[in-house]
């Protein structure tokens, strides 16, 4: 019986050692990120818009996605959107910065199978809505009122599909 009213004695002790502590405390970690660039955007700053074909893409996910992320993370780029059905990249950027050949460096660092190609500076990035417009008036033309409105709500249906 002795033996075990040391083990239970031992037990206890421990339990109580280890059950009364004082309240725990948070513990605080300081974590610090990676900046975005849109914190480093200066408002003082001419910004360019280039367009620009990218041969060579295979995949949307794989390709177009890295691709965007590479040129959206240089210095001095404040957007970057690559269109993988168009092929068709569209970056806004510090021209103090960025200069279109640093573009098509970025693009063709990614992976040697990426080629840039008709490399052009715009004031205003064209949009497959305007593409998708055109086709549907052209596909629109000379038929009669009624079947024009028809042509035209189911053409705008037809845009909005190609965006999601």
């Amino acid at each position: 019986m002795k033996p075990f009213k040391c083990i239970l004695a031992v037990a206890l002790i421990t339990l109580f050692t280890v059950s009364c502590k004082n309240e725990a405390k948070p513990e605080v970690k300081t974590v610090e990120t990676a900046s975005d660039s849109a914190s480093e955007i200066d408002p003082n700053a001419n910004y360019a818009k280039a367009e620009f074909t990218i041969e060579g893409m295979t995949c949307e996910m794989g390709c177009a996605k890295t691709i965007e992320k590479k040129i959206a993370k240089m210095e001095g780029v404040k957007s970057a959107k690559v269109d993988f059905g168009e092929k068709l990249a569209m970056v806004e950027y510090n021209d103090a910065k960025v200069t279109p050949a640093s573009l098509e460096e970025t693009v063709t660092g990614v992976a040697d199978i990426y080629k840039v190609t008709d490399m052009k500076t715009v004031d205003a990035f064209s949009s497959s809505d305007k593409k998708c417009s055109a086709e549907c008036k052209k596909n629109c033309a000379n038929k009669n009122a009624e079947d024009m409105k028809a042509c035209s709500e189911s053409c705008k249906k037809a845009c909005a599909m190609k965006e999601a």
